[in-house]
């Protein structure tokens, strides 16, 4: 059995001179071509600002949280057990802390199962001293960063490829009703028989 290997001239057709290329597949060479240069800058520049957002916002919630020392006022209860697999293994427990001022406050936290009152905890909180959940660590916020990035990429030149195929879709209608017009011409003399 023989095969037939596909060159890349088959890929580049619109490209090659050709007697049967039509006006339109030149278009639709042009079309595609800017299509795809446009899909990949959209796609870089968006993905490396929305990532450069994201780490600068990761970085100012670092830099504002802090861990400070806290007391649990009430005993913590035991972890649920309803739905081990979503949970973290932390209890909501009544917590008081201090911040800079001198201002003591309490709050629900997050803590580890059965810990009695009095017990000492780490909570964050911000610079109001307000109780935050806990950043993002360094290699969390790499993560964040690029998954962030490369989907917001993804979908900007997704959506730029998307908006390439409208006028592609249009020529392929101009070139369906050309054809109807070709063959109102040419089909009446295919029918005739000679005798």
């Amino acid at each position: 059995m023989r095969t037939t290997r596909r060159t890349t001239g088959t890929r580049l057709w619109r490209w090659r001179r050709n007697p049967l290329r039509r006006r339109s597949d030149r278009v639709e060479a042009w079309i595609i071509l800017v299509t795809w240069l446009f899909a990949v800058l959209a796609g870089v520049f968006a993905g490396w600002t929305a990532a450069a957002a994201v780490d600068h916002g990761l970085a100012a919630r670092r830099a504002s949280a802090h861990r400070v020392p806290a007391v649990l006022t009430e005993d913590a209860g035991t972890a649920p057990q309803a739905v081990p697999e979503y949970s973290d293994g932390t209890v909501w427990a009544h917590v008081r802390w201090s911040t800079a001022d001198g201002s003591t406050h309490t709050a629900l936290a997050r803590v580890e199962p059965g810990l009695k009152t009095g017990a000492q905890v780490a909570v964050w909180t911000d610079g109001t001293g307000a109780l935050v959940s806990r950043p993002a660590t360094e290699e969390q916020g790499r993560l964040e960063v690029s998954l962030i990035g490369t989907l917001v990429g993804l979908g900007a030149a997704g959506g730029v490829l998307a908006c390439g195929r409208l006028p592609r879709a249009r020529l392929d209608r101009q070139r369906i009703q050309a054809w109807d017009r070709e063959w109102e011409q040419v089909g009446p003399r295919w029918r005739r028989t000679t005798g």
